[in-house]
């Protein structure tokens, strides 16, 4: 990249009158950096909208997947488990990826590969063959959860904060538009269950556009997501901070591993909990979904506020509490409340964005973000499997949703505890540099 910039400007110089020392300190317009600025901004909402439409569509349809491809409760807990185990093992390659090809062609490669999956896992005909594809779906949004933190803290390092929260907005919003209009649309295309999961497919595919294009843009040298001449040369350099030793590296990977169960535990299981409370199969989309939209606005609002104040615990504390609310409700009248636990879940949900931007405000240089994320989202997803797994042998063997939901009222209490841990002031820079753990 550095080799045509140079010959950009050589050939600027030789065909340009000089200036007078006064004039060359002028700053001159970069009609190209606009351009790809609002390119990437393009692609990162259109990839948000992508990071989850793949888990909620299947929780909305869930019980006509189960009987279409004959599973067992055992076996769906499996299925909703299988998206933190891939984004564990496919979000711990998405830093080196990204040294090697760059953020942005790995991103394209992961909207590539969640067209693929998503057009493919319906029409398998088994629980396996749907297992494999949704696999290969959610190893394009485990790379893609891991490298837009870093592509935001690149290409905006002064907007972390708006930014993330219009990443996060657009998250929610996919989310919440997948559980919401599943249903409906598999109604319109015949009452196929394959059809309503499969034209998840379209959305995807047009995600893919604005990284071909970026990536065409910028060249092969140019380190496709990254942005160029703004990005201190530590977020360029392989290196980076030692996180094992930092303590808060650790608490920010538990708390988003916890923050995860909650998330997955909701979409792979909220729905069925109302279907068996007494709700239709399409009230219980929409709960999910009203509990997925809450992050639209919260998502925009919480990261702007968290890069105002110095310690983020206050507001973790305030999203848990709505969390064991919530679930106080889901157990004590499901159907009765039903919109008012759904709307309090989805405030508790909002953790999400709050541990995204905790990841960008806990790292001063873009190596520091890439390790950061990749390490509390892949450690976090390991710690999110046994979750929704364990709620589906839960229910299976015990007939009712009682212990399920104590379950996820317990998880809630210390996602608060490192939350708080995790929203202290400070970088995992310095807590490595002077190696403590403290």
């Amino acid at each position: 990249m550095m080799g045509v910039m140079v010959s950009e400007e050589t050939r600027t110089m030789t065909s340009t009158p000089i200036r007078s020392p006064d004039e060359s300190r002028e700053p001159q317009p970069h009609p190209t950096r606009a351009w790809t600025t609002r390119l990437v901004t393009v692609g990162i909402v259109l990839t948000a909208l992508n990071l989850r439409p793949a888990i909620t569509s299947f929780g909305a349809l869930l019980e006509e997947v189960r009987d279409g491809l004959g599973m067992s409760g055992s076996v769906a807990g499996l299925l909703t488990s299988v998206p933190p185990l891939c984004f564990a093992v496919f979000g711990v390659m998405a830093p080196r990826l990204a040294r090697r090809f760059g953020p942005g062609a790995v991103v394209c490669a992961g909207m590539a590969a969640i067209t693929a999956g998503l057009a493919i896992r319906p029409y398998t005909g088994s629980a396996v063959g749907f297992l494999a594809a949704s696999a290969l779906a959610l190893m394009g949004i485990a790379v893609s959860n891991v490298l837009m933190p870093v592509i935001v803290k690149s290409w905006f390092p002064d907007r972390v904060g708006p930014m993330t929260g219009l990443y996060s907005m657009a998250l929610a919003l996919g989310t919440s538009a997948a559980a919401a209009v599943t249903v409906p649309m598999t109604n319109a295309l015949g009452g196929s269950w394959q059809s309503g999961l499969a034209v998840w497919a379209g959305l995807a595919a047009a995600a893919v556009l604005p990284w071909i294009a970026l990536v065409r843009a910028r060249g092969a040298d140019s380190r496709d997501g990254e942005r160029p001449h703004t990005t201190p040369p530590a977020a360029r350099e392989p290196g980076g901070p030692r996180i094992t030793g930092s303590r808060t590296a650790w608490a920010l990977a538990v708390f988003f591993g916890l923050q995860a169960t909650a998330a997955y535990i909701t979409m792979g299981w909220m729905p069925q909990i109302f279907r068996d409370a007494g709700v239709s199969a399409g009230t219980a989309g929409l709960l999910l979904a009203v509990t997925m939209a809450m992050g639209v606005p919260l998502a925009f609002v919480i990261p702007r506020l968290a890069t105002r104040i110095p310690h983020q615990g206050p507001i973790v504390v305030a999203l848990g509490a709505c969390g064991l609310a919530g679930y106080a409700g889901l157990y004590v009248a499901p159907a009765g409340g039903a919109w008012a636990w759904a709307l309090l879940l989805g405030v508790s949900n909002c953790a999400f964005p709050l541990a995204l931007t905790m990841v960008g405000m806990r790292a001063r240089t873009g190596a520091g973000v890439a390790q950061l994320s990749a390490f509390a989202q892949s450690t976090g997803y390991l710690i999110s499997i046994p979750g929704p797994l364990l709620v589906g042998v839960l229910y299976q063997h015990s007939g009712g949703w009682g212990l399920p939901i104590a379950l996820m009222a317990a998880v809630m209490v210390p996602q608060i505890a490192v939350g708080v841990v995790a929203g202290r002031d400070r970088t995992v820079e310095d807590e490595a540099a002077r190696g403590t753990r403290s």
